[in-house]
């Protein structure tokens, strides 16, 4: 059977990740958790067990009693491997403010070894607070299996916490790596839970557990978190509320209540799984050569009044389904648009509704479709098919179509004419903001509201200018300068930060990049968090360039020049960015400080199957350290984004400061997800545990590899099943 090229592209593309990952991705659903243990995973009440969560799930849980408080955000990012952040005040241990508490931060990972299957019980394998300092540091290794239909057991053995050996904790560890030499050391002990599925809703659950909530230092100190608890018996009831929600009650050891409350999310499990936005328009088949002989003849084409005339009417009717028709050619036979997807979160949704629309408007005698994608004035790609295919598969599954297609990196077309009126065009809106501070040991939960207005004028192809201006309404993020050093959670007023040009350094002399990012927040007046000019150009087939200039973030402005190789048909790319820029003053309009930089990466990129996208960064970042960033995220088809980054510099921990290194987390959601309603419009956010000066880099709006690989083979291909929505 003949395959089509673009079908052996995506089996070149898949088959790589499929021997990387094995056999683990392509198995039935595991064993999927009942309720959230108060760490933030399927368990019982302290204690983990094997279960795992729908592929995909995202969602955090807050748990509150006298022993600790923790806010913990879980990924399930493959269909064994669970992950999650914490952060977590625990009391009884004092810290440098001897306020009777510490906040901590830590990383979990567990695994699914084997699900259940027949007798053999569902087994997976855990490190718990392996970067942080250790505070909740422990191993497991753990088994569950259904008695009955509604009654689960769990038994494992737990070393570190788990264990009720708490580990030495250093008081002069920065945290942020992992102390391998302590794993599964120091003896273990069991550990057990059963959860008891009373109904759809209720869930009752029983453990045994031996964490005595004890810290070890390694200055000698043993503070208890709070009484030790008299019983290793903890119970717990947890009830869930719709399909998103779950709350519940806890004891532990007899001696303290507990609370928790839990909200997850699916991409898979949308409030609108089909969308809310208009059918499209049906496939026209074209009518017999003996009903129309000029338009099979192909003679229209000698008009000259023929194309234009066409190219508005198809224009008009891609304009009502939010596309811009940016350039056509036509001939007799073969017909190539150019399109701009302004609403549709997959593209394959905006070039089969293209497609849908050419057989409506174009003449019978045009058989050969080239729907050639844009961005920014810039073709990233072309998907070429038959019309006669478009019409016989219309009512078929979409892989059908996508074998009969080719996609291939847009050429240079001779005969295109621009659509009339483009250009220039301004857009603007003006919309309330939200800006959400977390994991910060001093302040807890922060916020600030306002409103922002945007907008952009795209003076040609290409070419276009960028802005916004914010206006603060309430909130309690305030303005101060860093830390006093050796003294956390003491700062600087403004006026004594401004006055002492020194503490524009680190005590180890490393510049302040980002550690003053708070001296930033808190203006009452007017700020202009961004106003630039770029400029895309697209030098041949598969290289990209940008240039941007003018106030980049609201910390830095200057120059930012970036390239990009990237073949629309592979999973590779390539690319290079450098910038010189200098400091913004504090109240964020047209002023700079003194300080000015220049940084530069060049960067490689991988795209797996399943929507996994790997990146590495290697370069000069904002402070002058040199080093590297590794990112791994995942995109799925209804184009939800979650990652994870780690930077390593020459800075040494110590220069660094606490955490050791730069790492966090990256989630965008498409608003079209919870609202139904086609858009490309997103809810971003990169949740850092701390923000410090090393591995900091400029943040410019536009990069070149999110801006084209929508329409490239990979992600073109992970949305293809809307091809026909």
């Amino acid at each position: 059977m003949r395959r089509s090229r673009l079908t052996r592209q995506l089996m070149a593309t898949t088959l790589p990740l499929a021997l990387i990952a094995g056999a683990g991705i392509a198995v039935a659903d595991p064993m999927l958790g009942r309720t959230m243990s108060s760490y933030g995973l399927p368990g019982g009440i302290d204690t983990p067990t094997a279960e795992t969560l729908p592929d995909g799930s995202l969602g955090a849980t807050v748990s509150l009693s006298d022993y600790a408080r923790r806010a913990n955000i879980f990924f399930q990012a493959l269909p064994g491997l669970t992950t999650v952040l914490r952060y977590g005040r625990v009391d009884g241990i004092d810290d440098f403010r001897e306020e009777g508490f510490i906040s901590d931060r830590s990383l979990d990972l567990r695994y699914q070894i084997v699900d259940e299957d027949g007798w053999r019980p569902a087994v997976a394998i855990g490190l718990q607070d392996f970067l942080g300092t250790g505070v909740y540091s422990g191993e497991y290794i753990v088994a569950t299996r259904n008695v009955t239909p509604t009654v689960r057991a769990s038994v494992g053995l737990g070393w570190g916490t788990l264990a009720g050996r708490p580990r030495v904790i250093d008081v002069t560890d920065l945290g942020g790596t992992p102390n391998v030499d302590q794993w599964f050391s120091g003896g273990a002990k069991p550990f057990a839970s059963v959860s008891w599925q009373v109904n759809d809703r209720l869930n009752l659950t029983a453990e045994y557990s031996n964490d005595i909530y004890l810290a070890r230092y390694s200055d000698g100190r043993e503070p208890q978190q709070g009484d030790e608890p008299s019983s290793k018996l903890n119970l717990g009831a947890s009830y869930r509320i719709g399909r998103n929600y779950e709350a519940g009650i806890y004891t532990i050891g007899g001696k303290t209540i507990g609370a928790q409350f839990t909200i997850a999310l699916n991409p898979r499990d949308a409030a609108f799984p089909s969308g809310l936005e208009k059918a499209p328009a049906p496939v026209r088949p074209r009518v017999s050569p003996a009903q129309d002989p000029e338009g099979w003849s192909g003679s229209w084409s000698q008009d000259p009044t023929a194309q234009p005339a066409i190219q508005k009417a198809l224009g008009d009717a891609m304009a009502k389904e939010g596309q811009r028709l940016e350039s056509m050619a036509l001939t007799a036979t073969r017909a190539e648009v150019r399109l701009r997807n302004q609403r549709y979160i997959n593209q394959a949704e905006a070039v089969g509704r293209t497609a849908r629309l050419m057989t409506r408007a174009l003449p019978p005698s045009v058989e050969t479709f080239v729907i050639t994608s844009t961005t920014d004035g810039m073709a990233t790609s072309s998907v070429t098919m038959r019309r006669s295919d478009v019409e016989r598969l219309e009512n078929t599954e979409a892989g059908q179509i996508a074998a009969a297609s080719t996609l291939s990196d847009a050429a240079q077309t001779a005969g295109l004419v621009p659509t009339p009126d483009l250009y220039p065009r301004f857009r603007w809106s003006v919309r309330p903001y939200l800006d959400i501070g977390i994991f910060s040991a001093e302040d807890g939960l922060t916020h600030e509201v306002g409103a922002e207005a945007r907008a952009s004028y795209e003076i040609i192809p290409g070419l276009i200018a960028t802005g916004a201006l914010r206006q603060r309404a309430f909130g309690d993020i305030g303005q101060r300068g860093p830390g006093i050093p050796g003294q956390r959670g003491e700062y600087f007023s403004p006026e004594e930060y401004e006055s002492r040009p020194e503490l524009e350094t680190t005590p180890e002399g490393v510049p302040r990049v980002r550690s003053d990012t708070r001296m930033y927040t808190g203006n009452s007046s007017p700020v202009i968090p961004e106003a630039t000019l770029a400029w895309y150009a697209k030098p041949s087939e598969a290289v990209y360039t940008r240039v941007t200039v003018g106030l980049l973030e609201r910390a830095y402005g200057g120059v930012s020049a970036e390239a990009l190789w990237k073949p629309a048909t592979s999973p590779l790319g390539f690319g290079a960015e450098i910038n010189r820029v200098r400091k913004r003053d504090f109240d964020q309009l047209f002023d700079f400080r003194d300080y000015e930089v220049t940084t530069g990466h060049v960067s490689a990129y991988y795209e797996f199957q399943q929507g996994f996208t790997a990146q590495l960064d290697v370069g000069q970042y904002l402070a002058g350290d040199v080093g590297a960033t590794v990112t791994l995220a995942r995109e799925f088809a209804n184009g939800w984004r979650v990652g994870a980054y780690a930077t390593k510099t020459d800075l040494s921990a110590e220069e660094f400061g606490e955490g050791s290194f730069d790492k966090g987390v990256t989630l965008s959601i498409p608003l079209g997800w919870a609202t139904g309603q086609a858009s490309r419009d997103r809810v971003s956010t990169n949740i850092r545990s701390l923000s410090r000066d090393g591995g900091s880099r400029v943040n410019v709006n536009g990069r070149l590899y999110d801006r084209v690989r929508d329409s490239h083979t990979v992600d073109l291909y992970e949305g293809w099943g809307r091809f026909w929505r």
